[in-house]
């Protein structure tokens, strides 16, 4: 059995020491996000002599087992007899500056010095280190010789200090895969949900990706978690990523892996929290001045690590909070230094898929690690990637950073006003909005501001402005880099907004290759969400390939338990928006809440259509005060959103501060009505099972709003041969309605009604979209529902 590492991995985890200090972080950061580009350039100036990114392994032998070392050397220089392995680094540090290499990288190139050695023999190798400077690429070196017996030595000395953690991990791993051997699945298989898991197994196997329609009720968690833990089982991985986009459905993967623990198995999981949530501190300031947690956190936190890891299978935030108080180390960095050792991870899609928070610990390689990725809800990803791969900058706040800075530092004043005058110059060419096709001159403006303000933050630690520069400075970063990455899936704009502010944005509106690229990373991803429709959508937007599998998973849930109405007399439509609609759709809501007394949502396009609807139904339909009606408010926080969710579960005593009630009473015996907006926060990612919520009302077709982003994704995806009005508009708001109708049907006991208030509901590019599970439906007018209603609940009532 073999325990893999990488040199890099190796030496950081080892040798590390010293306090956390984010004031010299920023250099570090962006050099690794911009350091392929330095490599490359590097690479491609050496002569014939020079052989770039030589893989290197070495095996130790650990007695009942090997630990495997791997990594890829940047270069090795054979000439004049001689042999140099070259480690290079782009830095943003003054490099005049530099009296020595850093410890950590001088030994990752001695590691790779070491095992190239060993392979060919050789009784003594330079190792050479290169610095190079990440905007003017002035290059320093360090160049050391060392002796086969040096480096024998020393790498000796670095394994038996890593022995102890491998001796861990081999002997886990072994208790691990007998008892994932002995496994079964933990419920007797619904309908289809033997197939399922198998598809995904299979897809596992096969090294590709599989797409999922899972309906409510298909049991997709289980179903996609058991199959993957049993390939790791039959060594076909090595970790799982159970990547989410909402807290609710990390909770869920965790109650799944707690579950099958509860049957044997023996799995080590953590749960990746957010800086800013398991922070100690009041504000997250990640330095030795200002957090005790920092200082000196290198020096304990491996000592914590063994303890926990060595005690406990679930690192929960509660167990990560706990260990990290009793050794002094920061929670934050503990929780993903625990991901090390974790068999499963669960967190956020931005550990994967985010340029800037992705885990280099696991992806910063460059290799393909046998990793296995579950993407839950995975409709998310579309928007979340497109986020995550956008950049804009705002014109005026470069004035407002000028004004700032300029008492403490006159040349990033100068630089700022630099930047500004080349906005200026886009701003004049821009009437109101439009597509840019060149920004190169600001672009060079941006990295000459980015070298000054680095230049300022590396010798000014305790500056009075460093937190405005540092926050802006990530900005302009994130722009720079996001930049390298324009292609045909980007465009460039630029646009005045409504309060007179400019901006430019590159526009990621196809994400799918950068995406494709991450899930790269791993072996096999498995993505799944209850309205991933229509899946080739999904399947362009999200990256993939020829040979991808899709499936269409079965729900065990009754069709007829599923009282489904299409309301062919109203619609949203903004041409017909005023009284006499909004009145039609509150005679919908009352028209189908009288006939059973319970718990409602219904989802509007906005607040503001909310409150024209809710005004009419107040007055006319709801004067006495009979029906309770709560609303979504535009903010809500943690525990206003919770007061709102805990009136449909019956805690009449939650606090309801930050909840807007209509009414101050609460009696017993009246129907609740939650007033919700399509698409936000209440209307996917709740779970009310039973008669917490027995029915949805849905208005309009949940178009997104027409602007200016959504128009370029027309003319986009038009251009491309595809519908570009379906995808900029039509399928996101289509989403938005089936997420919604699927608060009301959770478990195999749930019957409800869903009522569809718009009759665009009834054209055929509407319908096709409909999920397998809407088979009966009906055709209603606002006086007919509620005798239709009624025929609904006498049957299951």
């Amino acid at each position: 059995m073999e325990v893999r590492i990488s040199v890099r991995s190796l030496v950081e985890f080892i040798l590390r020491s010293g306090d956390i200090d984010n004031r010299k972080a920023a250099s570090a950061e962006n050099a690794m996000q911009e350091g392929g580009r330095i490599h490359r350039m590097i690479q491609r100036r050496m002569g014939p002599s020079y052989q770039a990114e030589v893989s290197l392994r070495y095996v130790y032998d650990a007695d009942s087992y090997e630990i495997v070392v791997e990594g890829r050397a940047d270069g090795i220089i054979t000439e004049a007899g001689q042999v140099t392995v070259d480690e290079i680094k782009g830095t943003y540090h003054d490099l005049h500056k530099m009296k020595n290499p850093v410890p950590v990288h001088l030994a990752q190139a001695k590691c790779y010095a070491y095992i190239y050695a060993c392979q060919n023999r050789l009784e003594k190798i330079n190792v050479r280190m290169t610095y190079c400077h990440m905007e003017t690429e002035e290059i320093r070196y360090f160049q050391e010789e060392y002796s086969f017996g040096q480096l024998e030595t020393w790498f000796a000395e670095l394994m038996e200090q890593y022995r102890k953690w491998a001796d861990f991990r081999f002997q886990w791993q072994q208790r691990r895969q007998e008892s994932i051997r002995r496994m079964e699945f933990p419920f007797p298989y619904r309908e289809g949900q033997k197939e399922l898991a198998t598809y995904v197994y299979q897809t596992i196997y096969h090294k590709r990706k599989l797409f999922i329609e899972a309906p409510t009720g298909a049991g997709k968690t289980i179903s996609t978690v058991f199959p993957a833990v049993k390939a790791m089982g039959e060594g076909l991985c090595e970790r799982i990523f159970y990547l989410t986009a909402k807290t609710i459905t990390r909770t869920v993967a965790d109650d799944t892996i707690t579950l099958l623990r509860e049957r044997g198995l023996q799995l080590k999981s953590v749960i990746l929290t957010a800086k800013d949530k398991i922070c100690f501190m009041e504000e997250t300031e990640c330095n030795p001045v200002f957090c005790p947690y920092a200082k000196g956190h290198y020096d304990r936190v491996n000592d914590a690590m063994y303890d926990l890891l060595t005690h406990v299978d679930n690192f929960t935030r509660e167990q990560i909070e706990d260990y990290a108080k009793k050794y002094q180390v920061c929670p934050f960095e503990l929780c993903l230094d625990m991901s090390l050792f974790a068999d499963a991870v669960i967190c956020d899609y931005n550990y994967l898929f985010d340029p800037h928070v992705y885990l280099r610990r696991f992806f910063a390689e460059g290799v393909r690690g046998e990793y296995i990725f579950l993407v839950d809800e995975a409709h998310n990803l579309v928007e979340r990637g497109r986020d995550m791969y956008s950049a804009v900058l705002r014109k005026e706040d470069f004035l407002e950073l000028k004004k700032t800075v300029k008492p403490y530092d006159q040349r990033i004043a100068t630089n700022l006003d630099k930047c500004n005058r080349e906005f200026l110059h886009l701003k004049r060419e821009c009437d109101g909005y439009g597509v840019v096709e060149l920004i190169d001159a600001l672009v060079r403006a941006l990295m000459r501001l980015s070298t000054a303000i680095e230049d300022y933050l590396e010798d000014h630690e305790e500056s009075p402005v460093r937190a405005d520069i540092l926050s802006f400075y990530f900005e302009v970063s994130h722009f720079l880099e996001m930049y390298e990455l324009v292609d045909e899936n980007y465009v460039t704009y630029s646009e005045i907004q409504g309060d007179g502010s400019f901006i430019v944005k590159l526009f990621c509106v196809n994400p799918a290759v950068n995406l494709k690229n991450c899930m790269q990373r791993g072996r096999s991803t498995i993505l799944f969400s209850a309205t991933l429709l229509p899946i080739q959508y999904y399947k362009t937007l999200l990256g993939a390939e020829e040979g991808d599998y899709e499936v269409y998973a079965k729900s065990v849930f009754r069709p007829d338990k599923l009282g489904l109405y299409i309301g062919s007399d109203v619609t949203s439509r903004y041409t017909r928006r005023g009284d006499t609609e909004y009145y039609r759709i509150a005679s919908y809501i009352h028209n189908v809440i009288e006939k059973r007394q319970g718990n409602y949502m219904i989802f509007f396009p906005s607040h503001a259509f909310l409150q024209h609807v809710l005004e009419i139904y107040q007055k006319y339909f709801n004067g006495d005060g009979d029906v309770e009606c709560i609303v979504q408010e535009s903010y809500m926080n943690e525990e206003a959103r919770e007061a709102f969710l805990n009136r449909f579960r019956g805690n009449e005593d939650c606090d309801l501060q930050g909840v807007i009630q209509m009414d101050i009473e609460i009696e017993e015996e009246r129907s609740l009505l939650g007033f919700c907006v399509m698409g936000g926060i209440f209307s996917e990612g709740i779970d009310l099972k039973n008669d917490s919520l027995i029915g949805a009302i849905i208005v309009g077709t949940g178009l997104p709003q027409v602007c200016n982003e959504r128009e370029l994704l027309k003319d986009y995806f038009d251009a491309g041969g595809k519908d570009g009005f379906d995808y900029a508009y039509r399928y996101p708001g289509m989403n938005k309605v089936l997420q919604a109708a699927g608060r009301v049907i959770r478990t195999v006991d749930d019957f409800g009604i869903v009522a569809l208030l718009d009759e665009r509901f009834l054209s055929p590019s509407y319908q096709r979209l409909f999920p397998r599970e809407w088979r009966e439906k009906e055709v209603v007018t606002v006086d007919q529902i509620g005798r239709k209603v009624e025929r609904f609940w006498d049957e299951w009532l």
